[in-house]
């Protein structure tokens, strides 16, 4: 069953439930994308129309199925190792600060290739014995719970360097043959929550060597920016760094951080 048409003036509730929720602005060209994704949800529901399907979510008597379309809207693709001079620099970093608490804050973890890449590199930079953690947050209940599970198709581990996936990943045998499990030690060293960035209560999180927000921002708009910046600055230490995705700038999003190369940053210093 096909999923039906979805009229200029639906699409444009949408447009606004999303940005409301999540401060994601969906282009006009996410069109086709919106109604793949969500055109399951009214078959599900035995909706044929999807004006019946937003009425049903802005009733707020169907808080489960709202989380769910945020879950489908909000979902992006990932991988081992993406960027990798990220993690290079991350090796670097955590290497100067040997002997002391290291925490990193993933802000954008999806299905939690970069939390484990992270959890990977300071493994090897640092023991399993050094005093470091990760919080990696996400607004997706769905890609949190398949993150905190750490249990991949194969294919995934594309990216991670054969020692490191024969060191600290689990091949699937029997029944699970075709995936592989990143060991316990580091699944017990990420705390994965869900968190929105726009909207962030997060007053025990407490503060950050290296903060990630990568190729997340390409999905705001400017103002949105604004606010998620100003709310996740405040949990970076003093002397931290600041790593957004290749595509993306904080030029003239931000004035409490300053450029030390293209994606990185570190805290501004206070004009006198």
């Amino acid at each position: 069953m096909d999923s039906p048409a979805i009229t200029d003036r639906e699409f444009a509730l949408f447009q606004r439930l999303i940005y409301r929720l999540a401060g994601i602005s969906l282009s006009d060209a996410k069109k086709i994308l919106l109604v793949g994704r969500l055109g399951k949800r009214l078959r599900h529901h035995g909706l044929t129309s999807f004006g019946d399907y937003y009425r049903m979510l802005a009733s707020g008597e169907h808080p489960d199925e709202l989380q769910t379309m945020v879950d489908l809207l909000t979902t992006n693709e990932t991988y081992f190792f993406r960027e990798s001079a990220h993690f290079d620099f991350l090796g670097e970093f955590a290497a100067g600060r040997r002997g002391q608490p290291f925490r990193i804050w993933s802000g954008a973890c999806s299905s939690g290739e970069e939390p484990y890449t992270m959890a990977l590199v300071l493994a090897e930079t640092l023991g399993l014995s050094a005093p470091w953690e990760i919080v990696a947050s996400d607004i997706s209940l769905t890609v949190l719970e398949r993150a905190r599970a750490g249990h991949y198709p194969i294919e995934r581990a594309e990216g991670i360097p054969p020692p490191l996936l024969k060191k600290y990943c689990l091949k699937g045998v029997r029944e699970q043959e075709g995936s592989f499990l990143m060991c316990k030690e580091l699944r017990e060293r990420i705390d994965f929550r869900q968190l929105n960035l726009v909207a962030l209560d997060a007053r025990d999180i407490g503060h950050f060597d290296l903060i990630f927000l990568r190729n997340v921002m390409i999905y705001f708009d400017n103002d949105t920016k604004r606010k998620v910046i100003a709310n996740m600055v405040p949990h970076l230490k003093t002397d931290g760094r600041f790593i957004v995705g290749h595509s993306e700038t904080l030029n003239g999003i931000t004035d409490e951080l300053a450029v030390l190369r293209p994606t990185l940053y570190k805290r501004a210093t206070p004009q006198r």
